[in-house]
């Protein structure tokens, strides 16, 4: 019991010197960074994010939340660059430098190369006094007074700090370009998240049957046309208009009313005025509504016209849920 608590107290703590870390990025912002934003978002090239060790695993993400949320980017390593790889950086391109110390070597070495080439440069760096912060355009401060490792060594706290000031840079631009959630749909087509952005009712509807009824149907054809169908209910019809639905609960309930069922028919125990949504629906909004009325499906229309069932277990099977 002592061990586990050890191990969680390590761990506030850890969450804590970090958290706190970043919550002081906002005390070190300053008009440089709105400048660079502005730069960023007036060029006409991409974002080359480059550095070293930690820093570069860092701009390696940086460079995939550019890219997801529209700003161009790309990542170049700063010791690769000396060796072939500066012609990455094209003539329009703002390049972006990350360094806890400002001083390494290959940051170093790579700094007056880029000024040949005339680029405009960021500074992402906790040393104000580095050569970094002294070349770059324009400087980001993620100064930390410690890292989370107890000797202070491991990349830790500095590397959140500069996640967050790479999360900060994307947002704004992201936010000031306008980009919308179809916009991210583009950018993000697989997976659940993609799904969420741009599946509809109608992609989903289609791959079902269309269980209906008439009106008149007795409860036999009820009982049949739901179980073959294996959506749980049916339409139930009267003059090529959707008057009601029928659901296995509806089923359930008769059983209980009714001590003898013949004679009776789909009027009798269906549930007039059902739930419904159009087929241009986002799947995400149908699921939303089936969880807010406590159902399984949704009837589905098409400019009015009843077009089949969206049912809970589809949302599910396609990672919506």
């Amino acid at each position: 019991m002592n061990n586990i608590q050890s191990i969680l107290s390590i761990a506030k703590r850890t969450l804590e010197t970090e958290g706190k870390a970043v919550l002081n990025l906002m005390g070190q912002l300053d008009d440089q960074f709105a400048h660079a934003v502005q730069h960023i978002l007036d060029s006409q090239g991409r974002v080359v994010v480059s550095g070293v060790g930690k820093s570069a695993i860092i701009a390696s993400k940086i460079v995939a939340t550019l890219n997801s949320t529209g700003t161009p980017a790309i990542f170049m390593h700063a010791a690769d660059a000396i060796h072939g790889d500066l012609g990455t950086i094209q003539k329009d391109d703002v390049v972006v430098c990350l360094s806890k110390s400002g001083n390494t070597p290959e940051i170093k070495a790579l700094l007056p190369l880029i000024k040949v080439g005339k680029n405009k440069l960021i500074g992402i760096t906790g040393n104000m006094d580095s050569i970094l912060a002294k070349q770059a355009d324009f400087v980001l401060n993620t100064f930390v007074e410690k890292e989370a490792c107890p000797n202070n060594l491991a990349p830790t706290t500095s590397t959140s700090a500069q996640m967050a000031m790479g999360d900060a840079l994307a947002i704004c631009l992201l936010e000031l370009r306008g980009f919308s959630s179809a916009d991210f749909a583009k950018y993000h087509p697989g997976g659940s998240l993609g799904k969420k952005l741009y599946l509809r009712v109608a992609d989903i509807v289609v791959n079902n049957q269309k269980p209906q009824v008439d009106i008149n149907s007795n409860v036999k054809e009820v009982i049949v046309e739901i179980s073959e169908k294996m959506l749980g209910v049916t339409a139930v019809m009267e003059n090529d208009k959707v008057v009601g639905v029928v659901t296995d609960g509806d089923i359930r309930r008769m059983l209980s009313k009714y001590d003898n069922i013949n004679g009776l028919t789909a009027k009798d125990i269906m549930t007039s005025n059902p739930k419904s949504v159009d087929v241009d629906t986002l799947a995400v909004k149908a699921l939303k509504m089936l969880q807010e009325k406590e159902i399984s499906q949704l009837l589905a229309f098409d400019n009015g016209s009843y077009v089949g069932v969206v049912h809970l277990h589809n949302l599910i099977n396609e990672g919506i849920l």
